[in-house]
């Protein structure tokens, strides 16, 4: 194996034909081969879709009883309507579905009730989002299971989700940032993070992927792997002075205390702690910052459609939750000089 190659888990043999080939092996998991040489640009896409979304092998598969919850999610897993889905959506899914699959996997699906299902809704109370989320998969494993005759009907059917009373990731405000910025320094992973999150407006899954192949002339290309949006975004005097000061051959710019890539949760993760770090409550991540970046171009005067562009969000409203606050804002002060009486000059004698 060529000795640079320092990911886990890849693995890299020579052919008959003398070629070189890479695969990801990770015990536990099917193998997946890496298209490429190590540090090109599809080649750590497709190790970091590996590193998150590697199917497992489906061990003892043929001894699951028929019509179990056990059996209809191990269909579900080979249908079309799964296989079908992005790499990152199918690691979603499964980290929803697989903890249903754990604890109920040898009951009949066919006995599973409308009360069933709203008494688990129930006991995820405490993450009403999460509960919202594993309900949206019980209804299309529902609906699928009608589609192998397991059921006749939906017990999810008239099932309401639960009601979300938080405004979700708090945004960081620029107090938030000085303090993150004043805890962790320039030149420190934690920094790079922050003005990565922040300046570029990306999920972590794509932080964790841009290294110096999306880099040229001053502006970062990458396709989004939510979404499969181009998106090219100019990079911020911040985010450069912390770019400069990584090693030349780093492969990617965010890497673990080991040198390796991250994964999308490794690298949460410790993003929260670095927060914590800096004195901010729980619940600040870089999903806060992606909004903050939204607000912050929002101030600025910049349009939805720029904020979009940047952020590489298909929907203007998606945008427009995030600038709602700093429009009204706006609006309000517009509104106060429409209220403030004029001055009257006297007539000219």
């Amino acid at each position: 194996m060529n000795a640079n190659i320092l990911l886990r888990y890849v693995h890299a043999f020579r052919d008959r034909h003398g070629r070189m080939r890479y695969y990801f092996r990770r015990p536990g998991f099917k193998r997946v081969p890496l298209p490429g040489l190590p540090a090109s640009d599809e080649f750590m896409t497709a190790y970091q879709m590996a590193l998150n979304t590697a199917p497992r092998v489906e061990i003892g598969a043929s001894k699951v009883a028929a019509g179990t919850v056990a059996d209809l999610v191990a269909r579900y897993f080979k249908s079309a309507e799964f296989v079908g889905l992005k790499a990152s959506t199918q690691s979603t899914y499964r980290s929803i579905i697989e903890p249903f699959r754990e604890k109920h996997g040898d009951k009949r699906v066919a006995l599973l009730q409308r009360q069933h299902v709203k008494d688990l809704l129930a006991a995820k109370a405490a993450t009403p989002t999460a509960a919202n989320n594993w309900l949206k998969r019980m209804r299309q494993l529902m609906a699928f299971a009608i589609d192998l005759g397991m059921r006749r009907d939906d017990p999810t059917v008239g099932v309401k989700p639960l009601p979300i009373r938080s405004a979700g990731h708090p945004v960081w405000t620029a107090d938030d940032i000085a303090a993150f910025r004043e805890r962790h320094p320039s030149g420190t992973r934690a920094r790079l993070a922050m003005e990565m999150a922040l300046c570029t407006m990306q999920r972590r899954g794509d932080l964790v992927r841009m290294g110096r192949q999306h880099l040229q002339a001053g502006v970062l290309t990458i396709r989004q792997e939510k979404t499969g949006t181009v998106i090219e975004i100019p990079v911020l005097p911040e985010l450069q002075a912390e770019i400069d000061q990584l090693p030349a051959g780093q492969m990617t710019f965010l890497v673990t205390g080991q040198g390796k890539a991250f994964t999308s949760a490794g690298f949460g993760n410790l993003f929260s702690d670095w927060a914590t770090e800096a004195g901010l409550p729980t619940g600040y991540n870089t999903h806060g910052l992606r909004k903050a970046g939204a607000t912050r171009g929002a101030e600025a005067g910049w349009t939805d459609h720029e904020i979009a562009a940047w952020g590489g969000w298909k929907s203007l409203s998606e945008v427009q939750r995030y600038t709602r606050t700093v429009n009204r804002r706006k609006l309000a002060q517009s509104a106060v000089h429409k209220l403030t009486p004029r001055t009257t000059s006297g007539k000219p004698k």
